[in-house]
């Protein structure tokens, strides 16, 4: 338990929460020293929860990051109610809870469900999300999606284990290709996709499939093995139709790449007809 005067800010907790600051008990407590412990982000939520709940007579709950005085880093969850007399606050009170291996357990379900686990690229869930997503903020300009050639044979011949790290490879090098990209994701076995976003021109896409090409081409070494990959990608622009259209046109123009001898790319474009069709690379 902690309860806090006001308008006077004299602090008094119990036990358990000197505990929880790495403080010994029944040390002297200054709040404009302990409120040090709280990162920017979790001192500015904390500021703004504390002044509404006394503005409006209320409470609050709020989970924050803390580092400790002995530099441990924590999750608490703080409640609290404001006390008046006279319909003035004259203290704020209310629990403070450990709740680290809960924020960590959270965070670990958040990614599993977010991430791709051997990777570590976005997965196929957060790629369609951020695909269906209408944000005015955050348009989209083109979806890439890039199919790795070769891949079935390596896995075939060397076993999954060598593929998975051709995988994990191919991954790297996409993340570091496309810094530019709003999102690089894993969707399918050996597919991924790039998001682009629309401050990027034709010919700048266009730059960004060529620059996967090459890096996809360059020798994979697995347990001394030098293997070759290659990668045909397929570009759809998000102008030429509704973003929930766009991986159907990227699709298509991934299957023109592979169908003129693969280690290439298309761009779709649609023809007068309203079908798809793939421009050259």
């Amino acid at each position: 338990m902690w309860e806090c005067s006001l308008p006077g800010e004299q602090l008094h907790w119990t036990d358990v929460v000197y505990d929880l600051f790495d403080m010994p008990r029944g040390a002297a407590l200054d709040r404009s020293e302990i409120i040090k412990c709280y990162p920017a982000e979790s001192r500015k939520a904390l500021d703004s929860l504390r002044s509404r709940a006394i503005a409006e007579r209320s409470g609050f709950t709020l989970d924050a990051e803390i580092t400790t005085f002995a530099g441990h880093s924590r999750w608490i969850r703080i409640t609290a109610t404001v006390e008046c007399e006279a319909d003035v606050p004259v203290r704020i009170f209310g629990m403070k809870q450990d709740i680290t291996e809960e924020k960590i357990l959270s965070d670990r379900m958040r990614y599993l469900a977010e991430f791709d686990a051997m990777t570590g690229l976005a997965n196929r869930a957060r790629f369609q999300a951020r695909l269906l997503q209408v944000e005015a903020s955050r348009p989209l300009g083109a979806l890439l999606l890039i199919d790795l050639d070769g891949f079935k044979a390596v896995n075939d011949t060397f076993g999954h284990v060598v593929g998975d790290e051709c995988l994990k490879a191919a991954a790297e090098r996409l993340a570091e290709g496309c810094g530019e990209a709003d999102l690089v994701a894993r969707v399918g076995g050996d597919e991924f996709a790039v998001l682009l976003g629309s401050h990027l021109d034709r010919a700048a896409v266009s730059g960004v499939a060529r620059e996967i090409i090459e890096g996809m081409g360059k020798p994979v070494v697995v347990r001394g093995q030098s293997l070759r990959l290659g990668a045909s990608v397929g570009i759809a622009f998000a102008k030429e139709g509704a973003p929930c259209d766009l991986f159907a046109q990227a699709d298509t123009a991934l299957y023109a790449a592979k169908a003129a001898g693969r280690n290439t790319f298309r761009i779709f474009k649609a023809d007068a007809g309203g079908k798809g069709r793939s421009a050259a690379a």
